[in-house]
């Protein structure tokens, strides 16, 4: 028995978010079944962090206890004869027996495409918000007032196993390239809903004509439910990164 990680890609439009539920399919419970499929015994695997419906990932992070001896290539191979094209296993790494894609993960970062142009062929993948005024200028003051340790209370969902709201991000960078307004956020950790729920209250204050510092106001309200901003939709929001310490999980740079 060996524990591997995997590199992950998928397209979230396609489930039911990350975490195996009731509900399906969902790309932990897809994974898990194809897994199991191939060692012919029950796997389970652990993500670095849950994507809700609709929400990508072109770099998720997963281990699991592999109970067959094949190599980095002949799993990668195996897997993509029975995984959907939705999702992707782009690489393979034998880790450390304690090894944990979710608690041991510093860094994960996400990003956050907005189109000012919709068609056919982008509306799953990047968000449109055609009745709101969105000022870059405006996003990038925002952004200043997020960056940095703060109780996130009032930008994440409820959840009775979240004990602690404390996330530390380190960095909130806003840019325009063609069509789009990207945004890219990197934190320690994320809540359920909180990147969406940046983005929407970056957009409010925007369209609203708001001062960009009552974003203070709000983070130091630590409630959860909000009428000042919205949480914006799922299917432009991307998981990009996820970082470990040094030496703890290396996959090729190809």
């Amino acid at each position: 028995m060996k524990r591997i990680a995997l590199k992950i890609a998928y397209d979230g439009s396609c489930f039911y978010g990350w975490q195996t539920q009731v509900i399906t399919p969902t790309v932990q419970n897809t994974i898990e079944q194809v897994f199991s499929k191939i060692a012919k015994t029950n796997i389970k695997i652990i993500g670095s962090g849950r994507t809700d419906t609709g929400v990508h990932s072109s770099s998720q992070i997963a281990h699991l206890d592999f109970p067959i001896d094949m190599n980095k290539q002949q799993i990668i191979l195996a897997s993509k004869s029975l995984l959907p094209k939705s999702i992707q296993i782009l690489d393979v790494a034998i880790v450390d027996d304690n090894f944990n894609a979710r608690f041991d993960a510093i860094e994960r970062t996400y990003k956050y495409i907005i189109t000012k142009k919709q068609t056919p062929f982008n509306y799953r993948y990047k968000s449109f918000f055609p009745k709101y005024n969105i000022n870059l200028d405006v996003f990038q003051q925002c952004a200043t007032y997020f960056v940095g340790l703060h109780n996130f209370t009032s930008f994440s969902k409820p959840n009775p196993e979240v004990k602690n709201y404390e996330c530390d991000i380190h960095k909130l960078d806003i840019y325009e390239v063609d069509n789009d307004i990207i945004i890219e956020i990197s934190a320690n950790r994320f809540l359920h809903n909180m990147v969406r729920r940046i983005v929407g209250a970056m957009i409010s204050v925007s369209h609203k004509n708001l001062k960009p510092e009552i974003i203070k106001e709000w983070i130091d309200m630590k409630k959860h439910e909000q009428k000042n901003f919205f949480t914006a939709l799922p299917n432009g929001l991307y998981l990009t990164e996820v970082l470990y310490p040094e030496n703890c999980l290396k996959f090729d740079k190809s």
